[in-house]
């Protein structure tokens, strides 16, 4: 987070944590110079496109480079379970590959998640029960339908939850369109109305392309290049 490019992010993000905390989110990290951390709200509170009222969503589950293979991610997990445990359980967005940005689907299989819902092209909703008779969480339909028909050029839906998202949904998206010659057009959800009501299954960044899924990756002018070459 000490990008410059991403300091009214990181501001924004600030301001959209103290926000949260009052509907229960917590915001747990390691205390080295480094991305270990899980963040979590009750589900009815969560910025995602899902169903899963009585659960905790685990919002970002993070352990970076040397980080890994210490035995803090289970720890990290272990918290949220037991500040979870009157719960239904817990529920994660993940992909069925490995994708960045997203928790790895190998690692929740080994603490005993498993998919309980699909959203296209590739995301799945991972569940943890602590009741077995609690109602499955699912996506919202709105994940599954994307954007509306007729929308040309590039397209990205975002929110504050990500500190990164402010400048490259909008500085370096501008800069995208022009070096590409393609129309761009931002559209920020503001609300949690908004985000559980998201076209994509990912809330906090998704890209469109003349109206078909692009990535939920944060794009630069490299990337963006290459992704709109493949069409």
């Amino acid at each position: 987070m000490s990008d410059k490019k991403s300091v009214n992010g990181v501001q924004l993000k600030k301001e959209w944590l103290s926000c949260r905390f009052e509907e229960g989110l917590q915001f747990q990290k390691l205390d080295v110079k480094g991305k270990v951390f899980i963040e979590y709200v009750p589900a009815e509170y969560a910025w995602a496109p899902v169903d899963a009222p009585g659960y905790m969503m685990i919002n970002c589950f993070w352990v970076s480079g040397s980080f890994k293979g210490k035995g803090y991610g289970a720890a990290l997990l272990d918290q949220c379970m037991e500040n979870a445990k009157e719960k239904h359980g817990l529920v994660i967005l993940t992909s069925a590959k490995k994708k960045p940005y997203l928790s790895d689907k190998a690692y929740l299989v080994k603490h005993g998640f498993e998919v309980c819902d699909t959203a296209p092209p590739y995301f799945e909703l991972m569940v943890k029960r602590f009741n077995s008779s609690a109602p499955d969480p699912v996506f919202r339909a709105s994940a599954k339908q994307g954007i509306p028909g007729g929308k040309e050029g590039l397209v990205v839906y975002y929110t504050n939850q990500c500190p990164f998202t402010d400048y490259y949904a909008n500085d370096e998206l501008e800069e995208i369109g022009q070096e590409l010659g393609v129309p761009v057009e931002r559209v920020r959800l503001t609300s949690r109305e908004e985000a559980q009501n998201a076209p994509s299954a990912w809330a906090t960044y998704s890209a469109f392309y003349n109206g078909k899924f692009l990535t939920h990756e944060i794009l630069n002018k490299k990337k963006a290049a290459t992704l709109l070459q493949r069409g």
